[in-house]
């Protein structure tokens, strides 16, 4: 099978390195990639948020199936082009992806579907926020209504700071804040059926002890040994598989991966969002557990015919990914510095590196080109392993006023 990954981040490196160790695939693409990437694909560079670009491309590499790792790609259209074209596409159409596109549209279709979600209000005046913002009391949580790369979201005890962020982002959807632990599902969507992957748990806040402003993701682990043994079928029964079908009822039929982001709350549990691609960084940790070959699950959501009774096989043991930021993330990362001991870090036992946000300067040499620069994931027989061999590797990563995480999975692998 030949396979075309769209985006550039450590999300996309983690699904080249899936489909790299696939048999099936029998040549790797990725648009624009990274230098990651490029040790195991063959990178084009090209806006991958331009249409008829990716078909064009697509269709001059004759892939026979395309990967959208970025939520932004699904929204400008590409999977529609590329269904146009005739290309198979792992990602659903715009309009399906508003379910992340518009946290108002995610909640209409909850509505419809009977999801269990936060009680929420749209707002898109600074009275209609306020009167929310009383209504629901502390903690805040204010959503900016758009797309915002996952740093849309202010959950805060400060009224003020809430209000300013509604200013900020115009039209936005204030909800009741919901207690208890966050789980992220992913599942496998053919426009019918769904297949769950395992859940893993993210780590938004920058600092430890969860501190700090929200982030894309600091981190992640999988598996779940706190989590109740029923949790993925019941979110499947009373959260995804319902979400497909109000989808599909409104002729916007959802191919691709859906993600559940979940709080369990003490009245169960509730969808905190919906995404509408594979998340960042528990892609990371998921991705590093599956046995079953990726391609064909991916191609069997694009073209239908997914069994809704496949369950894949997961590796033994656990995974945990540490992401190592740049300074001044998330606020205003500082690029161009350069990153040593990539080298040294992959020697570690259980460990390898995923690069996120780099590039190669003039001449060859990695420098950081974005906010969250690298994942570096370690694996083993449990999370106190796999923990250790993330944390002795990114030991080895130099870079300039860098920031990590240092307790990630710490209270899970001590449970």
């Amino acid at each position: 099978m030949r396979v075309l990954v769209l985006g550039s981040g450590g999300r996309e490196h983690a699904l080249a390195r899936a489909l790299h160790r696939d048999p099936s695939v029998t040549a790797l693409h990725c648009a624009p990639g990274n230098p990651g990437t490029a040790e195991i694909a063959d990178n084009h560079q090209l806006d991958p948020e331009d249409p008829t670009a990716v078909t064009e491309l697509a269709a001059r590499l004759r892939v026979e199936l395309v990967v959208v790792g970025p939520e932004a790609v699904l929204m400008a259209g590409v999977g529609d082009a590329l269904r146009a074209a005739g290309i198979p596409c792992f990602g659903p159409d715009r309009e399906a992806a508003r379910i992340e596109g518009s946290k108002a549209f995610a909640k209409e279709v909850m509505a419809a579907a009977g999801v269990p979600t936060a009680a929420a209000r749209v707002c898109e005046s600074e009275s209609e926020a306020e009167a929310a913002l009383d209504a629901f009391g502390p903690p805040y949580v204010v959503k900016d209504d758009g797309l915002a790369a996952g740093k849309g979201v202010v959950v805060t005890e400060d009224r003020a700071a809430a209000v300013a962020h509604a200013a900020a982002c115009g039209r936005v959807v204030i909800e009741e804040y919901l207690d208890g632990p966050e789980v992220s599902l992913f599942a496998l969507c053919d426009g019918v059926h769904a297949v769950p992957l395992l859940p893993a748990q993210d780590f938004k806040r920058a600092r430890d002890g969860d501190e700090g402003p929200n982030t894309g993701g600091m981190g992640a682990y999988t598996p779940l040994p706190w989590a109740p043994s029923e949790l993925v079928d019941e979110v499947m029964a009373t959260v995804v598989q319902p979400a497909v079908d109000e989808l599909r009822r409104r002729e916007t039929p959802y191919v691709g991966v859906l993600y559940a982001g979940l709080a369990l709350t003490s009245r169960g549990v509730r969808v905190v969002e919906f995404n509408a691609r594979f998340g960042d960084p528990e892609t990371q940790v998921v991705l590093d557990r599956l046995a079953t070959p990726l391609a064909s699950l991916l191609q069997a959501c694009a073209i239908g015919g997914l069994d809704p009774a496949f369950r894949p096989a997961w590796e033994p043991g656990a995974a945990v990914t540490v992401v190592v930021a740049a300074e001044g993330y998330p606020a205003s990362p500082v690029k161009g510095d350069p990153i040593t001991g990539l080298a040294d870090a992959a020697q570690v036992p259980g460990a390898y590196v995923l690069h996120a946000g780099t590039r190669l300067d003039d001449e060859g040499r990695p420098v950081a080109n974005g906010g969250r620069v690298l994942n570096v994931v370690g694996s083993g027989p449990d999370l106190a392993s796999a923990r250790s061999a993330a944390y002795e590797a990114v030991a080895k990563i130099g870079l300039r006023g860098s920031h990590h995480r240092t307790d990630i999975a710490e209270k899970a692998a001590l449970a």
